[in-house]
């Protein structure tokens, strides 16, 4: 499969015809020293746009959207305010600020919040927050799994899953391009980078549910990343024992050029060799990425994003001992490794986004891009076990050593997995203003996915001298007791060939309005979804289908003293089965596979309000999603296995909360918490736990720095999550046998002391050299909680029994950090 065509990097010469000068809204007061209201500000950005407050001290300003752009607030009377902004299209933000009098520096912002993502129920997080809060696997699904509704149980991944919903259940978009993942991972082991790049993030934004009908046809959530356009040169770059990455903003003098790349290395060598199996780990992981902008005229735009990414992961297993049971009847499982894993993943992407700008009306664009993705997983691992007593005698020279055998055993694992995937996407995206109030945007897609997949698993399992047979295989088994007759068989063995190609035709259009009830501020947005595939392939018989998905928000903003929002959004959303979904756990594609489909229903309330002088928000939002023609599935580490049927239907409902402010000033951090529902019921034999069912979820978020050393600063990443119904063999019917693993609890904790920053003044000519640097110190798993991601299952002759031995995630580990910006 390494011999596949390779990427065609040459991807698409884009033309479009109209468009409209994409913006954004800034709003707010301007206060004086004694709260009172500033008439007269001139307002001015450094593209041209102005405005005054009235007698109010209000002001509304439109700037231009994904660009920094410079605001200046000055009076006669009072010191002037600068301030950058670089806002996505169509948001709208309000920018409240203190003017004083015969002082250098400016106030604090007293509100700074997004009132357009507020109304759709989305979350934006700093980017400031992404780059500064690190962690095993850092990146922008670190800071998800502090939110209410996102679930990661696994640091090792940057798989995450959202309100009931699994993996594939989620989208992630960079400025406006849908990515993807690699298909064959299988341990948060193999994982390497997140596809977002940390240091050229300038917006995040997630929703757990209810979103718009812009976004495409998933169940659970969306994640939308910007990218920046510089407006000058930068130099960043990161250091750490885990690897390192360097980014790099350029813009030309006339502004018509801009560019910003990063190279990514990593190395979880320091991570991996903590875990208790031990051996020979090779874990190599490395990206560069670029977002490019150029514009030709002041009506024209053209953008291009690359990634080129090298995932390799060789590991040569030694041994293990994993000692579980109580303090008077300890045991423990010893376990001895011949043979090796070599994975591999190369994946190649590019995007050509187009703009051409005629008025103020109307906006078209033109979005082509291709995926590449070769994939290789490779093992043959011989494992033999012992499960025993361990001995406790303190001062015994084999004190912790297994003494008595209970159970013996081994077992035999290989795979060739081979897949290769080539995934094109033609898109014309439009967007109309009809006034400042009101606007509609449509979009057409169409994608083709060629996919080449082989394989190749089988295990062989030997208990106590027996090898164990499949259970699918129902033959009377007497042994020990009455010899078996029967021939030998693998206890899974795996062989497919598929060669399939799918395409899709998508559109949507949905119109959005701000209006008033009254005295109160309310917006809508109304939109529907179409969706068609086929599925066509060699000894595939084709198959076409069609969906629709109409999907609606309402949100409220009540006159009132207290600063409350309410909003409720709902719709059907389908998710047409990806190339993964086709697959049964056979490995044989299913072409009938039919889209699974979920009603949705959020209510959320916003509350704002001032504590400490400080502000702050409270988020609530209560949900409900009704699934039917669900596609079950098994989960294994983070290995999805379809049975691809649709044979099922299930639900979910919860309760997410989350207060954020500045509980230290000057800093933002944030408290969640989220209960969760979610059943299954597989040919109406009644309902049991999902593999998602995670019902209760703490996260914190928390930064702090020393009051009389304000450059000594600390960050803590807290999750509690209870435990998933992961923990049962993989080869059990879930209705006989449900089990859960223990609970999920860990503390990540960051320390850094900023050796520069713009906020000092240097007369070392290095020290000037830097626009920032910090050195730091990382505490992963910090209380050393033995968290695991899935179990074991060994049989003891003597009793009779099977045990369920945890495999562990990480332990406490220790890390150092270089950061420096020029």
């Amino acid at each position: 499969m390494k011999n596949a065509k390779p990427l065609l990097t040459a991807l698409f010469f884009l033309l479009t015809i109209t468009a409209f000068a994409q913006s954004a809204v800034i709003r707010g007061i301007i206060l004086d020293e004694n709260n009172q209201p500033i008439e007269n500000v001139n307002i001015k950005a450094n593209t041209g746009e102005g405005a005054t407050t009235n007698k109010n001290g209000f002001y509304e300003l439109r700037i231009p959207s994904d660009q920094d752009v410079l605001v200046v607030f000055t009076h006669v009377s009072h010191k002037r305010v600068e301030q950058k902004f670089n806002l996505k299209n169509g948001s709208e933000i309000e920018y409240n600020t203190v003017l004083k009098v015969n002082v250098e520096q400016i106030a604090e912002v007293v509100i700074n919040k997004n009132t357009s993502q507020s109304r759709t129920g989305v979350t934006t997080i700093s980017p400031r927050v992404i780059r500064t809060i690190k962690g095993a696997q850092p990146g922008v699904e670190n800071i998800l799994k502090t939110l209410p509704g996102v679930n990661i149980s696994n640091e090792l991944s940057t798989q995450y899953s959202v309100r009931g919903g699994n993996f594939d259940e989620n989208l992630v978009y960079v400025n406006e391009i849908e990515v993807y993942r690699p298909f064959l991972i299988r341990s948060g082991n193999q994982e390497g980078l997140s596809f977002v790049n940390t240091d050229l993030v300038s917006n995040v934004d997630f929703s757990a549910g209810g979103f718009q009908a812009r976004y495409g046809d998933k169940l659970s959530s969306v994640l939308d990343i910007t990218y920046k356009k510089p407006s000058k040169f930068g130099v960043s770059a990161d250091l750490s024992l885990l690897g390192g990455s360097v980014a790099v903003e350029t813009a030309s003098e006339n502004g018509k050029f801009s560019s910003i790349s990063g190279v990514r290395y990593r190395d979880n060598s320091l991570v991996l060799n903590s875990l208790e199996t031990n051996g020979n780990v090779e874990p190599v992981f490395a990206d560069v990425q670029t977002y490019l902008t150029y514009r030709f005229t002041d009506k024209f735009h053209l953008n291009f994003l690359g990634n080129i990414s090298l995932n390799q992961y060789n590991f040569e297993p030694e041994n293990r001992q994993t000692n579980f049971g109580t303090v008077d009847e300890p045991v423990a499982l010893l376990v001895f490794y011949e043979g090796q894993e070599q994975t591999e993943y190369q994946t190649y992407f590019g995007a050509f986004k187009a703009n051409y700008f005629l008025n103020d009306k109307t906006t078209l664009k033109l979005i082509g891009s291709a995926y590449h993705a070769t994939e290789q997983e490779y093992f043959d691992i011989f494992a033999q076990y012992r499960l025993g007593e361990v001995n406790t005698n303190i001062g015994d020279e084999n004190l912790g050593e297994v003494e008595f055998s209970e159970g013996i055993g081994s077992q035999l694992t290989r795979a060739r997995n081979d897949l290769d995937a080539l995934i094109f996407n033609l898109e014309h995206r439009g967007d109309y203003n009809i006034n400042e109030d009101s606007n509609i945007e449509w979009s057409v897609k169409y994608t083709r996915e060629d996919i080449r997949d082989r394989l190749v698993e089988s295990e062989v399992i030997d208990s106590a001298g027996f090898s164990i047979r499949p259970p699918s295989v129902m033959q009377p088994n007497f042994q020990p007791d009455v010899p078996f007759n029967g021939p030998l068989t693998a206890f899974q063995n795996i062989r497919a060939f598929n060669e399939v190609q799918i395409n899709r035709l998508q559109a949507f259009v949905q119109y959005k309005k701000n209006t008033k009830i009254g005295e109160h501020d309310a917006y809508y947005n109304i939109g529907v979804r179409a969706h068609n595939w086929s599925v066509n392939g060699e000894g595939i018989e084709s198959n076409s289908q069609t969906v629709f998905s109409p999907r609606a928000q309402f949100a409220i903003k009540p006159n009132w003293d207290k600063d409350m929002l309410f909003r409720v959004a709902g719709g059907l959303y389908y998710q047409p089965p990806f190339y993964r979904e086709l697959r049964d756990s056979s490995g044989v594609v299913q072409p009938n596979v039919k889209a699974q489909k979920s009603f949705h229903i959020v209510l959320g309330n916003e509350y704002s309000f001032k504590m400490w002088d400080r502000p702050f928000k409270l988020v609530t939002e209560a949900y409900y999603k009704g699934l039917s023609d669900v596609n079950p599935y098994t989960l294994e580490n983070v290995r999805i296995r379809y049975r691809a049927n649709n044979n099922a239907k299930a639900y979910a409902y919860g309760l997410d909360m989350r207060l954020n402010g500045e509980f230290v000033p000057g800093t933002e951090s944030w408290f969640s918490f989220g209960y969760l529902k979610t059943e299954e019921n597989i040919n109406d034999r009644g309902y049991i736990s999902r593999p998602t069912d995670q019902r209760l979820k703490f996260g914190v978020l928390f930064q702090d720095y020393v009051p009389n050393m304000p450059d000594l600063k600390m960050y803590l990443n807290l999750v509690y999550n209870t435990g998933l119904p992961g923990g049962s063999p993989s080869y059990a019917d879930p209705y006989d046998f449900q089990f859960r693993l223990r609970d999920y609890r860990r503390a990540d904790l960051g320390m850094s002391y900023e050796i520069v920053n713009s906020e000092k003044t240097y007369s070392s000519k290095w020290k000037k050299s830097f626009r920032s640097l910090s050195l730091g110190f990382e505490i992963y798993n910090m209380f050393n909680n033995q968290n695991a991601i899935t179990n074991t299952w060994v049989r003891d002759v003597n009793s009779q029994r099977q045990f369920a031995i945890p495999n562990f995630l990480t332990p406490r580990v220790f890390n150092l950090r270089l950061s420096a910006r020029l």
